[in-house]
């Protein structure tokens, strides 16, 4: 249906803005493969205005979209033969009426001047819609109960409040895009209502997860403080029905920013699609041209697009087990319970995801060397056999084959480390370990008890002392023995060292010391750690945490970090829920173990900045964006230059990039279809001798509520995004 609208678009918009490549004067470009022009509206040229070629000649819908000179001049580079419906929008402007065009030919178009400041901000992200929004007040907290004023006693402060709003909504809507802030009934029996809506078993976004969200949605509300919640709620999308609009007006692209070049492809079949992988990180050349992957995380599919023809392809799998409920490996049955999340592809080509989900129908156990009365060394020392088991998938396209790795620890991202083993570290949401997988091992072997190892988060926060001695005697750096340590919530001996638990999202290596980094997001303010293997794990396992500075009256300088990533200085960066980019250098820490090791014990190490967009009023500058994971183009896939700060503005319908040096951000804002909700992003270069059309970054998006993007209810689906930066706005 989505391809017969476009079709009838195409054949019946007016093509007298149309000239023959031939006719083209000299004032834009003319090739076999660009359409160029000029954009004018009543007020003149328009510059920093989006133009949009689109069509759906191609096996999937295909997007090109490039920004305007300073003269209005626009080239839409490197496109395929198809007929493309192109049409403009900016800033200021309501979208123009769509014209017809082929590579080979000009076309001039009219941009339409928005009537008023209302039309206008239709267009705008939705962290301006969401800036609208009134929080409780500082001094509602710490929160007084059901008794009081309905928060949580155990949210202590504003801070918490905005942090766990921000990351158990936020991770899985664009709030303030138009699905979140158009209801029909805005009280708070229509919010009551709309948290309780759940998409029926066998949905084709989200499976059989549509309860599941629903009812997390629900708890939500309750663990911020459910009437207070519901009330901000329809409070604002009561104003905003009333004719309420943002303050503040989003900035046209201006400078390099007009230099981008964005291409977008559906894929994952309507699904909800996670993440991407383009390339091995740490040798970016490696599948140039080649195909994309990514995990259909609520559909047990892995999705696949090669960007040569244009064609998605889905890689269904399923578990395999014994009679005793053992598993066995995977098959080629596709499971919709199974749930895989992050993946990456290895040195030779081969894509790895870490699966978080196990069939509900056939419940699998875990391996047996997960348990203490086993022989396994690291079950001895910190036995997993009390919940289920995880998987480790492989896909190697050269033979289109499957495989399944039991695990003991739970998964959710991975990456791999630099070392001779391809080892893989895996993060574990809510965990109390930091597992890993040598990939050489088990192709070596075939046996996942060998490959496989995990190690408790355990602080060197003995006195110095103590520390001496526990060396001396066992060889080991810290660990000892696990009945001595200080526990999480107990308190602290300081002769003891200390375990810590909670789950870690984001994860990087190291390229200076192979040291592993997580950020820790499941506990405010958020941290990142630091982890090492040591040379005789589990026993010489050491983990350090450093958490975000507090401030004297009791707040953070930051607070909801999801990801780390490393330059190739060592300097760990993330990028934080209240709209702050951290910059973490370990070599500044005047200590680093001991009894104050604790998290608040190198202020010294970090600095920040903030990131760009509004801010919510009353939140002491907590910013109406969200970003997500961040990561280190360390190879200049992108062309902007070395260690170059990558995050997703996942409500600003954007791709930030920092200049390390200048910590200037250059915004890379994706128009069309609203609602760019990114969450990874990794950067290749196809051809290094190619200039900026042999490198790019990559990534996807796609709200869990994939009907939220704009189209989405007329079956449009996540977007394969690849972003690139020319040498000027008519490059091609």
């Amino acid at each position: 249906m989505k391809k017969q609208i476009i079709s009838a678009l195409l054949a019946a918009t007016c093509l007298v803005a149309i000239r023959p490549a031939g006719a083209a004067s000299a004032d834009v470009p003319s090739a076999a493969d660009v359409i160029a022009g000029v954009v004018k509206s009543t007020k003149g040229p328009e510059a920093g205005v989006w133009v949009i070629a689109e069509t759906t000649d191609l096996p999937t819908r295909f997007i090109k979209i490039v920004v305007t000179d300073d003269q209005g001049r626009y080239v839409l580079p490197e496109l395929p033969k198809a007929h493309y419906r192109i049409f403009v929008r900016g800033y200021g402007l309501i979208e123009s009426t769509s014209v017809t065009g082929a590579p080979g030919g000009r076309v001039d178009l009219t941009a339409i001047v928005a009537p008023d400041a209302k039309a206008a901000a239709e267009y705008y992200p939705a962290n301006y819609w969401y800036a609208l929004i009134n929080p409780p007040s500082a001094a509602a907290f710490p929160g007084t109960g059901a008794n009081g004023n309905g928060i949580p006693p155990v949210i202590k402060s504003q801070q918490q409040w905005f942090a766990q709003l921000r990351e158990d909504c936020g991770h899985c809507h664009q709030v303030g895009d138009r699905a979140t802030r158009e209801l029909a009934n805005n009280t708070l029996e229509g919010w009551a209502e709309r948290i309780t809506m759940a998409r029926p078993a066998g949905d084709q976004a989200i499976g059989n997860h549509g309860a599941q969200q629903a009812a997390a949605m629900k708890n939500v509300f309750t663990g911020l403080g459910y009437d207070i919640t519901l009330k901000m709620m329809a409070d604002w999308t009561k104003r905003i029905a009333a004719g309420e609009i943002p303050k503040e007006t989003p900035p046209r692209p201006s400078g390099i920013e007009r230099n981008v070049v964005v291409s977008l492809w559906d894929w994952g079949n309507g699904r909800f699609v996670h993440d991407t992988s383009s390339t091995d990180r740490r040798n970016p050349t490696l599948n140039g041209y080649g195909p994309v992957y990514a995990s259909g995380v609520f559909a047990g599919t892995l999705e696949m697009l090669d960007p040569k023809t244009h064609t998605p392809t889905e890689i269904p799998y399923g578990v395999a087990v014994d009679t005793a409920g053992q598993m066995t490996g995977l098959s080629d049955q596709h499971d919709i319970n199974l749930q895989p999340h992050n993946t990456m592809l290895d040195s030779k080509g081969r894509l790895w995801a870490a699966d978080m989900g196990r069939s509900i129908a056939t419940p699998v156990t875990p391996p047996a060397f997960c348990s203490s009365e086993s022989s396994n060394a690291f079950a001895k020392y910190y036995p997993k056999r009390n919940r289920g088991a995880a998987l480790a998938v492989m896909y190697d396209p050269a033979t289109k084959k499957l495989t399944g790795i039991p695990l003991c620890y739970g998964v959710h991202h991975l990456t791999f480390a630099r070392d001779k083993d391809e080892t893989i570290f895996f993060t574990g949401p809510g965990s109390d370990v930091i597992g890993w997988l040598s990939t050489k091992i088990y192709d070596e072997t075939k046996d996942a008890q060998k490959a496989q190892g995990w190690c408790p988060m355990v602080l060197d926060t003995k006195e110095k002392s103590m520390t001496k001695a526990v060396a001396d005697t066992k060889g080991a750096t810290i660990t000892g023995d696990r009945a001595q340590w200080n526990k999480p919530g107990q308190p602290s001996d300081p002769k003891r060292d200390t375990q810590i638990v909670g789950g870690q999202y984001g994860v990087d290596i190291s390229p200076l010391d192979d040291s592993v980094w997580y950020a820790q997001n499941t506990a405010f303010p958020s941290a990142i750690l630091r982890f090492e293997k040591g040379s005789r794990p589990p026993e010489t396992c050491k983990t350090e945490i450093y958490q975000p500075p507090q401030l004297p009256n009791g707040d953070y300088v930051a607070f909801g970090g999801r990801g780390v990533s490393l330059d190739t200085q060592g300097i760990a960066w993330i990028s934080f829920a209240n709209g702050k980019m951290g910059r973490f250098d370990r070599s500044k820490c005047k200590v680093l173990s001991g009894p104050t090791a604790t998290g608040q014990h190198c202020p010294e190490g970090w600095s920040f900045q903030d990131l760009p967009g509004p801010r919510i009023p009353n939140s002491g500058g907590v910013q109406a964006d969200w970003n997500y994971l961040t990561w280190v183009d360390q190879y200049n896939t992108l062309g902007l230059g070395e260690n170059v700060v990558m995050t997703p503005g996942t409500w600003s319908d954007s791709m930030l990039a920092v200049m390390p040096d200048t910590g200037k951000v250059i915004t890379m804002r994706v128009p069309y279809p609203m609602g760019a909700y990114a969450r990874g992003v990794d950067g290749r270069i196809d051809d290094a001798k190619a200039g900026w059309k042999g490198r790019g970054l990559w990534t996807t998006y796609g709200m869990i509520p994939v009907w939220h993007q704009e189209g989405g209810n007329n079956g449009d689906g996540p977007q394969l995004v690849h972003f690139q930066i020319r040498p000027d706005p008519l490059a091609h």
